[in-house]
């Protein structure tokens, strides 16, 4: 299958402002791109690319005062197929885990670990560990978290979320992340495109997605815990402990969303492009 995203976003800024962009998909994506990521910049303003500490590419630039829109189209090639289940994968000991993943055990930003360990152990120390454990996670979070755009916030943190019993993926993704790192599991935060593609259309408007990614037997899973459900066409942006690593937009000065389009869709199979 292919798949076409993109965006089209624009900004206001009363005075020329530093910016760094985090808006391509990650590098191990491009080869399957079918049509390139050509981000178009309106005015067109020189950009620089580099890869920050977690291997995402980043686009830097200056913002000159006023309008400044951003806009991207592509396609991509996709298996089709739901995220797999790995239902054997087991967990590792924390003295056998790669040094590399040791960080995303640790309290960040949004995943206050330091204050759901309690919580986290008497709701799952009786379920084996390994991939049981992390689905029984999904599954709690998914109930306890009731999906609200209405109550979002960018400042609610893992434990703000279980208290409060509402949030949008982001807070999903949180909890859980930070529940998991409290059982001794790697977890790590995801966003990019995700499409209604195998499943009944949202009627809201589409926007960037975030999901977490375990380390089990030695490799990453993914869990979209906002869903609870195996879905297809997950197109990763960025990685990071959690969204403070991967915000799309970093401003260094005011600013003002003017306009912000999201699109993920699937392209029908008379439509390909070829590769």
């Amino acid at each position: 299958m292919h798949i076409r995203f993109g965006f089209d976003i624009a900004y206001e800024f009363p005075v020329a402002t530093p910016v760094v962009l985090m808006l391509h998909l990650r590098p191990e994506l491009a080869p399957r791109l079918v049509t390139p990521e050509q981000l178009i910049l309106i005015p067109d303003v020189p950009v620089g690319d580099f890869r920050d500490g977690f291997g995402n590419r980043c686009t830097r630039l200056t913002a000159p005062a006023g309008l400044l829109e951003l806009r991207c189209t592509a396609t991509i090639r996709d298996s089709g197929q739901p995220t797999a289940l790995s239902t054997e994968a087991e967990e590792w000991p924390v003295s056998t885990l790669p040094a590399a993943v040791l960080s995303f055990l640790l309290p960040s930003r949004y995943c206050d670990v330091d204050l759901l360990g309690e919580v986290a152990w008497s709701q799952f120390n009786t379920i084996p560990p390994g991939w049981g454990r992390v689905q029984a996670v999904s599954d709690w979070v998914h109930q306890h978290l009731r999906f609200d755009y209405g109550q979002a916030r960018p400042t609610r943190t893992a434990s703000q979320a279980f208290e409060e019993r509402n949030g949008v993926c982001r807070d999903f993704t949180h909890l859980a992340i930070t529940l998991c790192r409290c059982l001794n599991i790697p977890a790590r935060y995801a966003t990019g495109y995700l499409g209604d593609i195998g499943v009944p259309p949202d009627p809201a408007a589409m926007d960037f997605s975030a999901w977490m990614e375990v380390y089990l037997g030695g490799r990453w899973h993914p869990f979209d815990v906002r869903h609870n459900a195996r879905r297809i066409g997950h197109l990763v942006i960025a990685r990071g402990r959690d969204a403070a690593d991967v915000a799309f937009t970093t401003s260094f000065g005011p600013h003002t969303l003017r306009r912000f389009n999201v699109t993920t869709e699937e392209i029908p199979a008379s439509q390909n492009v070829a590769a």
